[in-house]
């Protein structure tokens, strides 16, 4: 039978110091699929596998590598796991794991390795397999602890997460070898000219029966096998002939015994180019001929991942553009895209998009599924979590992140929605430009220069979104528009302040501004009167020349000792004497316990945020206003807050200065007069809400990037009445059946309330 696996090719090399890895290279351009390598430590002619290995990937870079097998004997199993998932990571996910129980005993002893007779040696194995994908499964939080007869962990620690499943797949013959790899493994690796005839397929039922005991579908071990031969003009036996005798050879083994991978065992360049050109693609036309339907070439998912996939999810449905790159819980790298920065997510599906048209055909599946949650994250962190949710669909856009130059004269730029800041200002620095984007390089470009854009070059410099020129997006139908103050200019004005709301983008096009070096400062204060500092802290900030843009972070005062804040931002000038004489207004205001002072790139600012995976956890909390200025109540109301022990941080960013420039009908960002974004951040919702709502007073407007709150009266807060009304006149246009729903939502305004008012 069939197991329905895609069909593949490999090689297999003598690992010898002379041409292994120039063969693994020649494998690569022919097409082969892996390149692997014996495993014999004890060899003195061999080099050793694992560092032969790791060169390899160095040197190739579509290939998957493994060795044939590895001499489990000699490498802990613990110590591999975390070696493979090294590898795995660093080559892109192209490392596979093959092992074997052992064999050459003598050999194995005289190196310090542990005799052992042939049923332990299989229990060893057995031990290593529940090792090596429990150190893998970094997924799990907690250290791992096993309590084997032959491998003992008392707290190992996980991970790091491979780039992808890891498979397993074992070098076996015997009986017991072949249930194990039915109980627990990936793979069947026999050499086939060791077996017997019928041997195969008498294995493939002992493997079957076991796997049905596990519960497991036998079609999710697949197959491989050592093969050797030589070509000749005449058929001269099994593998001994033309290629057209091979792929006879070789069509019953994938047709009737379900051989899913064929890994030729040579030396020889000549021989792996004639199989890579004669018999590979002949052999694959000759079992698409044979069997009822195409063999697949897509991802395989085994039972344990299937069972993981959460109700209401049409996964079959998937399209097939995105059928490779989708992930599901029980995925792999489920655990790197299941939360964002500050929210744990648990997705049913994530789906990531490499085009425009397949970010359509990912839009038309969420809108297949009308009851679930749908989230759309462009490339970074997010504060409000809004990018993930609890069994739904979320549309990673990660992928578009390409960054082009189009008009050096015009500075105009092309951004992908799925790049971070810090990429941004990287390409942009060799050009002396810069674009005002936030005070984290981490942060997705998507999410932010749809909402606004606050950020270090703000005052100076404007908002985010008073560069952008036009965009690309999909709208909630799966139609793609270009929007720019000519081309739909209503939907061009809705995307800068709410564009969540109307589509996802796909491409921006900035205009980006002239910036050298910038003087970057971070200085710690001493704020023993916390009103008091945040008083004179909001008129210097206000007072001080557009070419300076500061933020502010207090936290609650410490138990018997004074509160400390922070400040950190950016003066736009590469002149020492400059930044000294902005900064020094602020260095007056209270004793400083740190400073920290440097002139750079606006791109080494950005480059401060790490590239680590989002790991959040729980739900934020985070309030949103904005304020003219600090007034001695306002500061007065902050230090109650702060000292209340609900709120962990508290920021104040400034803005003014070039943002209030633009008219504030001119986007769908109206709050051109504040003079701060204020947010704060707690971990209970109730208190801090209770505590916010008392403050309402003092505030005008919010921002909707920090707000966590989504109750309706929000929406009336963060969009003055003209603004909002506009806008859900456009969402009535552009989003009739709410689709963009899961987000800070504008409702469609419908008929009953256009006549009414």
């Amino acid at each position: 039978m069939n197991y329905g696996h895609p069909l593949e090719f490999g090689t297999f090399i003598t690992p010898a110091r002379e041409g292994a890895v120039a063969l693994a290279r020649r494998g690569e351009d022919l097409g082969y699929d892996l390149v692997t390598f014996q495993d014999h430590p004890y060899q003195p002619a061999f080099l050793d596998t694992w560092t032969l290995m790791s060169w390899v990937a160095g040197q190739t870079e579509r290939i998957h590598i493994a060795a044939n097998v590895l001499n489990l004997s000699l490498r802990q199993p613990a110590v591999l796991a975390r070696a493979a998932a090294s590898l795995d990571l660093l080559s892109g996910g192209r490392l596979d794991l093959a092992l074997g129980a052992g064999a050459f005993w003598d050999a194995i002893e005289a190196m310090g390795g542990r005799r052992l007779a042939p049923g332990e040696a299989v229990d060893a194995l057995a031990e290593a397999i529940d090792v090596i994908r429990g150190v893998l499964d970094a997924g799990e939080r907690g250290p791992l602890r096993y309590p084997g007869e032959h491998y003992r962990l008392t707290g190992a620690e996980r991970g790091p997460l491979p780039r992808h499943h890891i498979p397993i797949w074992l070098g076996a013959r015997k009986r017991r070898m072949l249930r194990l790899i039915g109980h627990a493994a990936d793979g069947w690796l026999p050499s086939l000219g060791y077996l017997k005839p019928g041997e195969f397929r008498a294995g493939n039922k002992i493997i079957d029966e076991a796997a049905a005991e596990a519960g497991r579908d036998p079609a999710e071990i697949r197959r491989l096998v050592n093969i050797a031969g030589r070509f000749t003009d005449r058929r001269d036996g099994f593998l001994q002939g033309p290629p057209r005798a091979w792929v006879d050879d070789l069509l019953p083994l994938v047709v009737e015994d379900g051989v899913g991978t064929f890994i030729l065992m040579s030396d020889d360049a000549g021989t792996l180019e004639r199989f890579a050109r004669e018999v590979a693609p002949a052999l694959r036309e000759a079992v698409d001929r044979e069997l009822p339907a195409p063999l697949p070439t897509g991802a395989f998912r085994g039972g344990a991942v299937r069972a993981k996939r959460r109700g209401g999810v049409d996964y079959d449905g998937v399209p097939a553009s995105l059928a490779g790159t989708a992930v599901e819980p029980g995925d792999i790298d489920y655990p790197r895209l299941r939360s964002n920065y500050m929210r744990g997510g648990s997705p049913g599906i994530v789906l990531r998009p490499r085009s425009t048209a397949e970010v359509a055909d990912a839009l038309a599946y969420a809108r297949r599924h009308p009851g679930l949650p749908m989230g759309v994250r462009s490339g970074g962190h997010g504060i409000s979590g809004r990018s993930t949710n609890d069994g739904g669909i979320v549309i990673d856009l990660a992928a578009l992140d390409a960054i082009e130059v189009l008009d050096e004269a015009t500075r105009r730029v092309r951004v992908g929605p799925g790049a971070r800041w810090k990429q941004v200002a990287a390409a942009l620095e060799p050009h002396g430009w810069a674009l005002s984007s936030g005070d984290y390089g981490g942060v997705g470009v998507g999410g932010l220069a749809t909402a606004g854009g606050i950020g270090f070059l703000g005052r100076e410099h404007g908002l985010t979104i008073d560069h952008l020129r036009a965009v690309e997006m999909v709208l909630a139908d799966g139609s793609v528009v270009r929007a720019s103050d000519t081309e739909h200019p209503d939907l061009f004005w809705a995307v800068r302040g709410a564009g969540a709301n109307f589509g996802i983008v796909t491409a921006f096009e900035f205009e980006v501004d002239e910036v050298g070096d910038v003087g970057w400062a971070q200085v710690g204060f001493v704020a023993s009167d916390p009103a008091g500092f945040l008083l004179e802290y909001g008129e210097v900030a206000s007072a001080a020349p557009r070419d300076t843009t500061t933020f502010l972070v207090m936290g609650p005062p410490r138990r018997g000792q004074p509160a400390v804040a922070q400040l950190y931002g950016v003066v736009d000038s590469g002149d020492p004497d400059t930044v000294l004489e902005r900064l020094q207004p602020f260095a007056r205001i209270a004793p400083m316990f740190q400073q920290q002072v440097v002139i750079a790139p606006y791109a080494a600012v950005m480059g401060l945020a790490p590239d680590a995976d989002h790991q959040g956890r729980g739900e934020p909390v985070s309030r949103s206003a904005f304020i003219r200025e600090v007034t001695p109540a306002f500061a007065a109301a902050a230090e109650r807050l702060l000292r209340s022990g609900v709120v962990y941080f508290f920021q104040l960013r400034t803005v003014g200065g070039a943002v209030a420039d633009v008219d504030p009908d001119a986007t769908a960002y109206a709050h051109r007069d504040a003079g701060f974004s204020v947010i704060a951040m707690g971990v209970d919702r109730e208190r801090l809400d209770r505590l916010w709502d008392g403050l309402s007073e003092h505030f005008d407007g919010l921002y909707l990037s920090f707000e966590t709150d989504q109750r309706p009266e929000r929406l009336a807060d963060a969009f003055p009445p003209r603004t909002l009304r506009r806008l859900r006149e456009l969402k009535g246009r552009y989003d009739p059946g709410n689709v963009f729903r899961d987000n800070f939502n504008i409702r469609p305004l419908d008929g009953t309330e256009a006549t009414a008012s």
